[in-house]
């Protein structure tokens, strides 16, 4: 394929930092890249559905969301309109947009990934239909494992869409790799329809080497009293991409967001986060805990956005970030927006060097500087260790601590 730049990826709802260019950024694509789909799955062939499942859970939901608008009567429009005089309020085109979006009613049109729908198009046009997992109405303990591998020269990407039934549990496992040698990029698209009283847990791991991109786009619907718990554990690549959205559509859902991220040498990290709140009394958690060492970069957007009409929702974020390294680079911009006054929205990031302090400690028990920075990032790799979910997940920190370390030993449970 030729050289693609893909723009306005990982996008923050509402621009702010312009200045600073944190808003966005673009994905750059080399030439040459070969584009094919190449997905190892563990996955009883019970739980794979026919292409578009996510779509009729849609539809259900949105039968089900025009019952209760037509029940509950007529709702005050949230403001949003072009100021046509100077006495009229001035709205951000964001605030235009998103009042136009809701106007529309149509949760399927509101629905989105969060590295934007462009990104989604062209990983979806690069691996094809989707492979569709799906779970049965009371069914629990379904389980599925995805290994996406890097392939040299080429674009290797996969289309994923899940969904879970009525009361179901399902917990998935997505895995990017780098085992051999070589160039080229990974990417996945990944749709997650989380039904009524239904639990899914969402975990991906980047276990990828310095010469490849990744690209982890996810959007998430989340019904009445349903639960998604998602794990993001990225351990770099030359540029790793990660956008999250979740609609948070039906009555208690609730999403638990937890990243863990390492970057090293001179990767890039960029992540965004989206939560929206539309239903009553939703929760959501976002918590990310990264550590920066030698010239990395890491971008972090993280929005929850508390729509009109989501009452008693509350959502919380927060991020820790360790910096190693004077070359390092840290943005993080944690974002709250609000147009309903009955909820609940926190944020708060800590952002922070190894102190002199620290280092003398350190230095006393026999450790050097560069000692000390390879025990934090030794106890990210640890982590990931200890909660791989199959031994090549392990096989693959393991090959990143001994290139990072020159010594590390795999951790087991």
């Amino acid at each position: 394929m030729d050289a693609i730049t893909l723009q306005h990826v990982n996008a923050m709802p509402a621009p702010t930092w312009h200045r600073l260019k944190m808003n966005d950024t673009d994905v750059e694509l080399p030439e040459g890249l070969e584009q094919v789909c190449s997905v190892a799955m563990d996955v009883d062939a019970s739980l794979i559905a026919d292409e578009g499942a996510f779509e009729l859970a849609m539809g259900e939901m949105q039968e089900r969301f025009e019952a209760a608008l037509a029940a509950a009567g007529p709702r005050v429009p949230l403001a949003g309109k072009p100021a046509t005089s100077l006495d009229d309020t001035a709205y951000s085109n964001y605030q235009i947009a998103a009042a136009a979006a809701e106007a529309e009613e149509d949760v399927a049109a509101t629905f989105e990934t969060g590295m934007g729908n462009d990104t989604h198009a062209f990983l979806l046009e690069a691996a094809g239909a989707p492979t569709v997992i799906a779970t049965q109405p009371g069914q629990t303990g379904a389980k599925a494992t995805l290994h996406i591998d890097g392939i040299d020269g080429a674009l290797n990407a996969a289309a994923i869409d899940v969904v879970a039934a009525p009361d179901s549990e399902i917990d998935v496992v997505i895995a990017f790799d780098t085992p051999e040698a070589g160039t080229g990029a990974i990417g996945a698209t990944l749709r997650v329809f989380a039904g009524a009283r239904s639990r899914v847990g969402i975990t991906t791991v980047q276990t990828v080497d310095n010469d490849w991109i990744t690209m982890d786009d996810e959007g998430y619907m989340v019904d009445d009293d349903a639960r998604v718990e998602v794990v993001h554990t990225v351990l770099a690549g030359k540029n790793a991409y990660v956008g999250m959205a979740g609609d948070l559509r039906g009555k208690q859902a609730d999403i638990d967001v937890q990243t863990h991220y390492l970057g090293h040498d001179e990767n890039e990290i960029d992540f965004n986060y989206v939560l929206r709140h539309h239903g009553v009394r939703t929760t959501c958690e976002l918590n990310a805990q990264g550590v920066l060492a030698d010239a990395s970069y890491k971008n972090l957007r993280g929005t929850i956005d508390l729509i009109k009409g989501a009452k008693g929702a509350v959502g919380h974020e927060a991020e820790t970030v360790l910096i190693t390294d004077d070359r390092a680079h840290n943005l993080t911009v944690p974002i709250i927006l609000c147009s309903e006054d009955d909820v609940q929205g926190n944020h708060g990031a800590t952002i922070g060097h190894i102190q002199p302090e620290q280092l003398f400690y350190l230095g006393s028990r026999g450790l050097s500087p560069e000692q000390a920075e390879d025990m934090f990032i030794r106890a990210q790799l640890e982590r990931a260790a200890i909660y791989a979910t199959d031994d090549q997940i392990a096989a693959g920190v393991a090959r990143l601590g001994k290139a990072l370390l020159g010594e590390f030993e795999e951790v087991g449970e």
